[in-house]
């Protein structure tokens, strides 16, 4: 249970549950070292320091930063948490897991530029991949012989893409979970733009979750 989700910093949500599920899956020795990158409130970092993991969160915003650790506390949980860009504060480090819930979702500006506000939470430009493209390019120099990388994000936002750059990188990836959902607020918003793409059928009022498992070979 999250104590505290301040304005502006994501809530847990359809997409935490998913990856949470896919976290429940993974069979992590006590003492794994974790990266929750993007952690938000922190659910999935405390998720994974109930399993026994050494985990590292990471988030851009200081609202989301204070947030997780004021959870980590109240659940009397330990769990490193950084301000940074995605991988940044941890740029020299490996991992036997990364976990990530990046922002994923179509913009209808189609500015590649970050938004700001709580936007920044799902809003990654026009093709809904500001942010997972770069987790498909730095994530897998931090995973350790065997690691993995968890990453949840809609189908709206290309994901045979991300598994495609994951193969080229070298990873075994796979789509491993789905789940439709209604269309919350933001995707109702601009629902009429998404079906003039061609990213939702006339017929379509629900989105579908997935979750993109990726392994580095031992």
């Amino acid at each position: 249970m999250i104590a505290l989700v301040p304005p502006g910093v994501y809530a847990p949500q359809e997409d935490t549950e998913l990856l949470a599920g896919a976290l429940s899956d993974e069979p992590l020795p006590p003492g794994a070292e974790v990266l929750d990158v993007g952690t938000g409130s922190g659910a999935l970092a405390l998720e994974a320091a109930r399993r026994g993991s050494r985990v590292t969160a990471v988030d851009l915003s200081w609202s989301a930063v204070w947030a997780a650790r004021l959870n980590a506390r109240a659940a009397g949980l330990r769990v490193r948490i950084l301000h940074g860009n995605l991988f940044e504060p941890v740029r020299d480090e490996m991992f036997d897991l990364i976990l990530a819930n990046p922002p994923y979702v179509p913009a209808p500006d189609g500015h590649r530029r970050p938004p700001r506000g709580a936007a920044r939470a799902w809003d990654a430009g026009g093709d809904g991949r500001l942010v997972v493209d770069r987790i498909c390019r730095q994530a897998p120099g931090l995973l350790r012989p065997g690691g993995v990388l968890l990453l949840v994000q809609s189908a709206l936002s290309g994901p045979d893409l991300t598994v495609q750059q994951l193969r080229a990188a070298g990873l075994k990836a796979a789509v491993t979970r789905r789940r439709r959902i209604a269309l919350g607020p933001v995707l109702r918003g601009r629902e009429h733009w998404l079906r003039e793409r061609g990213l939702l059928s006339a017929a379509d009022d629900k989105e579908e979750l997935v979750v993109v498992r990726a392994e580095l070979p031992v």
